[in-house]
């Protein structure tokens, strides 16, 4: 018997709201598609949520802490209540063990909401976000968006063409099979007018 995901950790940028670089303003905040409907979800199982987000910005002195948790209130706001915020404000040269492909700031998030590694799964749209996840013993799902790399989607362990999709595949257990099925293409086709 597969134990059930007990919760979720989402990349901010790309994977759960449009990414857009640098961001310190809340009003540029955009969920994903289909980003409320998974979270509805998950939620409906009794799967918490969490947000992760590295912010090198900080380090080179671009954003503030201030700007960070203004975004995260309104990512929070628009698609809440999230159980935790992990964010790495370290430059990729700082040498933290919280920046991804390390898995700091995954386990940190995952002892804060009390979840073990092995019921925790990872949603995010780089090699990177899935690599933490496999490094902190979770397991990873990768989202690709027009910035992931073609050989980070060929190595992924798990890989879902939309965040409603990697929802839905996780609600009987952790994820099986490299691609998960998106649904869509099959409902239209169902429904979809022949003359």
């Amino acid at each position: 018997m597969r134990r059930p995901v007990t919760a979720v950790l989402l990349d901010r940028d790309g994977a759960l709201v449009e990414d857009v670089p640098g961001n310190a303003d809340p009003d540029r905040v955009r969920p994903v598609e289909g980003a409320r409907e998974a979270l509805v979800l998950l939620r409906e199982r009794g799967i918490r949520t969490g947000v992760l987000t590295h912010q090198p910005g900080v380090a080179r002195g671009q954003l503030t802490d201030a700007d960070v948790r203004r975004v995260n209130h309104r990512v929070d706001e628009l698609l809440g209540p999230f159980d935790v915020f992990a964010v790495c404000p370290h430059g990729p040269d700082d040498g933290c063990h919280c920046r991804t492909p390390r898995p700091g700031l995954v386990l940190w998030a995952a002892g804060r909401i009390c979840a073990r590694p092995a019921d925790l799964v990872v949603i995010g749209d780089t090699c990177a976000d899935a690599e933490a996840a496999h490094r902190a013993g979770c397991h990873g799902i990768l989202v690709p968006t027009g910035r992931t790399r073609p050989e980070e989607t060929a190595r992924a362990d798990h890989v879902a063409p939309d965040l409603l999709t990697a929802a839905r595949a996780l609600l009987d257990g952790p994820p099986k099979g490299r691609v998960l099925a998106d649904e869509r293409p099959i409902r239209q086709a169902f429904t979809a007018d022949p003359g």
